[in-house]
């Protein structure tokens, strides 16, 4: 019933195969509860790995022409960096230079944007019940929703796929607070594709069906924009933190709170 209740007011999501993975082979599917996957993975081999290299993700414009140029690279750095902080909870990280057991290559191959008008009025609708002393929570208009799908996998040191996952989630009204920005939902998911992904390279099983781990007080610190545990992921800059919460609460666009990677890091168009 609880999922029925979250699916009715849910984007839905293509499950598309972009072409960007060394290999499709032996992908089987395995969904949660609002997002679909295909996923394969060599456990024996990511068990035993212990350092990781992450590839800048890239966000081409045909994935969603809609999007700006500036928006697909907050997006595809927000995976990076979420990415990055959730790997350190067992891996080391390197940088771009270095060897490493595991090599992490991501692309955006759909994104649906989030209807602007949509986000404003669900957010004034949740607001204005506030004002009025109701307290109840205000579920967001199921109208305008984005979505994010993406595929991504891992090599090992001779560049053979050791992990895969296809991943497409929409938004929904109830756990996705609305942005006013084109790129609001698909920034949203970002950092949810990249716990699911992670989890995969972390546990070297599906992180659906699954009780989620407690995070450590180093990727709870980092989460909140504080400094990262491997010098590595200060390539793809610190989170907004408890300024970006407050400004996804007032449904601002992620544009305005977050600085994205540092100036000096190529990311891909």
């Amino acid at each position: 019933m609880a999922a029925a209740f979250l699916l009715s007011g849910c984007a839905t999501a293509p499950l598309t195969r972009g072409g960007s993975l060394s290999s499709y082979d032996n992908m089987a599917p395995s969904d949660g509860v609002l997002a679909k996957s295909l996923v394969r993975v060599n456990k024996d081999y990511v068990l035993a790995a212990r350092t990781v290299r992450i590839a800048p993700a890239t966000f081409p414009k045909a994935a969603s022409p809609t999007l700006s140029q500036e928006q697909r690279v907050l997006v595809a750095n927000a995976v990076d960096r979420a990415l990055c902080i959730g790997l350190s909870e067992r891996f080391q990280v390197v940088g771009p230079d270095q060897p490493a057991d595991l090599t992490t290559r991501v692309i955006v191959t759909q994104a649906a944007p989030t209807n602007e008008v949509a986000a404003g009025a669900s957010k004034v609708v949740s607001v204005v019940p506030a004002a009025l002393g109701v307290m109840a929570p205000i579920p967001r208009l199921p109208v305008g929703l984005g979505s994010l799908t993406l595929e991504a996998e891992a090599h090992d040191r001779g560049g053979k796929q050791q992990a895969a996952m296809i991943w497409a989630r929409g938004a929904n009204s109830f756990t996705n607070s609305p942005m006013v920005s084109t790129a609001g939902d698909a920034y949203d998911l970002a950092g949810v594709f990249a716990g699911d992904f992670g989890e995969l390279l972390i546990k070297g099983e599906s992180p659906f069906g699954k009780a989620p781990s407690l995070p450590s007080l180093d990727k709870l610190g980092a989460s909140l924009g504080g400094k990262p545990k491997y010098e590595a992921c200060e390539a793809f800059g610190r989170g907004p933190g408890v300024a970006g919460m407050v400004a996804g609460g007032l449904g601002l666009p992620p544009e305005w709170s977050d600085k994205g990677a540092p100036d000096n890091n190529q990311q891909p168009k």
